[in-house]
């Protein structure tokens, strides 16, 4: 039996455009998600979406007000989130931000949580360091989130103003120093009064997600819940 003209189409955009794997970047057929039925046995899921309060938000306990927050995986070294997650930030591969954000959205849907978001935020980079990048990675992960949610980007709003060093191999005192009044907001009114979902590739410490909230929850009447791809586990 010939195949079909759509399944000629198909074939030939996959031979074209192929569906790989973001974990180990093994070929996958079109539509499969993100990570092969391999990497999927070696991650762990966090669900914290469906609850208000979890292991994210536990973490910013009187620290800072948030209505909720929910990471997507739990991190661990040599897993297939965190090859995803150095592909993303230093292998040029922006696309990784987006198809993650984009099946991250769709288990947002599911909850009621995140149905009033108003404006999904990403946490910024210092343009220094996001010209030699060529993109934010946590705006990937916004765009993906947005295209899921019907929720706009809210870019410009947040800015680092200062550049810090990486915080990936700094000790948890020295991340919080690392951030300490590097952020601001601007334009105020396109955020005032608004639920706002600010999204961050990995909580570590928190560090740079409380920086930043602090600045938002200024403005007044803001609302504020948090996302990241990753939680590290303490």
């Amino acid at each position: 039996m010939l195949p079909s003209l759509k399944d000629l189409c198909r074939g030939l955009l996959h031979l074209l455009y192929p569906n790989l794997c973001v974990g180990c970047e093994n070929d996958m057929p079109v539509g499969y998600g993100c990570f092969c039925l391999s990497c999927q046995r070696k991650l762990h899921q966090a669900n914290m979406h469906l609850t208000q309060t979890n292991a994210f938000t536990d973490r910013f306990w009187g620290r800072i007000p948030i209505v909720t927050g929910t990471a997507l995986y739990y991190f661990s070294r040599k897993s297939p989130i965190q090859k995803a997650l150095h592909r993303l930030k230093y292998q040029n591969q922006a696309d990784i931000g987006i198809r993650i954000g984009r099946q991250f959205g769709y288990l947002l849907k599911q909850s009621p949580l995140y149905e009033d978001l108003e404006g999904i935020v990403p946490v910024p980079l210092h343009p220094k360091k996001e010209r030699l990048r060529g993109y934010n990675q946590s705006a990937m992960l916004a765009t993906g989130l947005a295209d899921v949610l019907r929720v706009p980007v809210m870019t410009g709003v947040l800015l680092r103003n200062a550049y810090s060093e990486s915080q990936t191999r700094k000790k948890r005192m020295a991340r919080f120093d690392n951030v300490h009044d590097v952020f601001a907001v601007r334009q105020l009114n396109r955020i005032q009064g608004k639920h706002l979902l600010l999204v961050d590739d990995v909580l570590t410490t928190g560090a740079t997600l409380e920086a930043c909230g602090e600045v938002l929850l200024r403005v007044p009447a803001v609302r504020l819940s948090m996302a990241t791809i990753a939680i590290a586990v303490h």
